[in-house]
């Protein structure tokens, strides 16, 4: 009961915080290039008796959704389970779903919307990557079917999915970016906790080099996986405001600070800090790799404690950190990465839009029940049930939250699609080392407007 008490302070104080990276009027899209889409299609039904909406599903219909939760993703468990309660509860409904790899995905959902084929209920990002859908009156108003579930999602969660002062997403969890280490690595150079400093952070990174341990792994072939590193980085040189205000176009990127740390970041590719051959890798099979002991850290979204903790082997080994400030004189501890970012939302143009709300609602809930549990991220809705089984990495996060001071959201999604692409297209070059800080801000201050 303690933590359930503790995450539910916790996490209002970190939506509030996440506003400030978001705001709550207009916001558009994140979109990036896409490799071979991987699918999975099942079928399942609503959710659990013991929620607080009514069943509304009194004629057979089939609802349809489309989701990023792949056989490798580590919210797979959560969907599952969800949608076979959601079944259990409602057996009037079909509900057929697909998942699609994270990039390709995005340009999925983005062509889907042109074309005005949405699925009934769809993943999607928050702030300006559904904002776009709103935008073009793609989404239904979910401000009815909300009033059935107050009491269990706080209105401040739903701060980066509501668009002049309408609700159009269900928030399941919310992520930071985290540094994992392997300690086991970490102590074959002398070091027993993660590198507090900066400084100390690159001392450690040259000792595992010269004891032949590849420090970084990153995955080069998704370039949100190289975002993870160089939004960190830039964070803790300049700070959060300032960065926010770069991603929603209220300052320039013609900004020094963030020449000086994209030049930072390059430092340790060319340092060779990174695997050369992560330039080609996917996400997955860097992940992997870290698991597998090839690499000292891996910096990624927090819903990866999911994984490492259902591994016994290597679970014992890894610990999560924030990344160390890099400029004291802007960036400083508690300035994070990430936020309430994942969300359901509905099709304005579903032919069962109201019950595909309900049913969104509930099942949402549902994700993110389970995903806490597992440890795929910190919780949207107020905790229910038995959390004593939440692993210690998901209890760590908890700890790096509650003494968050901001929060910024991942870049791609908090700017709009087009500039998100141009964006990454940017950070595409820097990773192989095609342009340095100067001619990244140059470059984006030219192309983004």
């Amino acid at each position: 009961m303690k933590m359930k008490r503790l995450v539910s302070t916790l996490l209002a104080g970190a939506m509030a915080l996440s506003l400030v990276a978001c705001g709550a009027t207009e916001a558009p899209a994140a979109t990036t290039e896409a490799p071979a889409a991987e699918t999975k299609t099942e079928e399942a039904a609503p959710a659990p008796a013991d929620t607080t909406a009514e069943a509304t599903t009194s004629d057979a219909i089939t609802l349809d959704m489309w989701c990023i939760a792949t056989e490798s993703d580590s919210n797979r468990h959560a969907y599952e389970a969800a949608i076979a309660d959601m079944q259990a509860a409602y057996p009037d409904i079909t509900f057929n779903w697909e998942a699609f790899e994270n990039q390709s995905y995005k340009t999925k959902i983005k062509a889907a919307v042109s074309a005005d084929e949405l699925p009934d209920i769809f993943f999607t990002w928050s702030c300006a990557f559904l904002g776009d859908f709103v935008d073009a009156g793609k989404v239904y108003c979910l401000d009815d079917e909300y009033q059935n579930w107050k009491d269990e999602l706080p209105e401040v969660m739903l701060g980066n999915t509501t668009y002049n002062g309408k609700h159009y997403g269900v928030p399941t969890t919310m992520n930071i970016v985290g540094l994992f280490a392997n300690m086991d690595l970490l102590a074959q150079v002398g070091y027993d906790e993660v590198p507090g400093t900066y400084e100390d952070f690159v001392a450690c990174a040259d000792a595992l080099k010269a004891k032949g341990i590849i420090p970084f792994g990153c995955a080069g072939k998704e370039t949100w996986c190289v975002t993870e590193y160089l939004e960190s980085i830039i964070e803790k040189s300049i700070g959060a405001d300032e960065l926010n205000d770069i991603f929603l176009g209220r300052a320039t990127w013609n900004n020094e600070g963030v020449a000086t740390a994209v030049d930072t970041f390059q430092e340790l590719v060319t340092n060779g800090y990174f695997d050369p051959a992560g330039v080609g890798l996917t996400n997955d099979e860097v992940k992997a790799n870290f698991m597998a002991g090839k690499y000292a850290f891996y910096m990624n979204g927090t819903w990866n404690c999911a994984d490492f903790a259902s591994n016994e082997e290597f679970f014992p080994k890894v610990k999560v950190a924030e990344f160390p400030v890099v400029d004291s004189a802007k960036g400083k501890l508690g300035q994070l990465i990430g936020g309430p970012s994942d969300t359901l939302a509905v099709a304005a143009s579903s032919p069962n839009a109201e019950k595909a709300a309900a049913y969104a609602m509930e099942l949402g809930k549902l994700i993110c029940h389970y995903g806490y549990l597992d440890g795929c991220g910190l919780p949207a809705w107020i905790p229910y049930g038995d959390t004593s089984s939440v692993n210690g990495l998901t209890q760590a996060v908890s700890e790096i939250c509650a003494n968050a001071d901001s929060y910024v959201l991942f870049g791609d999604t908090a700017m709009n699609a087009d500039d998100a692409q141009t964006y990454l297209s940017y950070v595409d070059q820097v990773y192989g080392c095609q342009v340095d800080g100067a001619g990244f801000i140059a470059g984006l201050a030219a192309d983004i407007r």
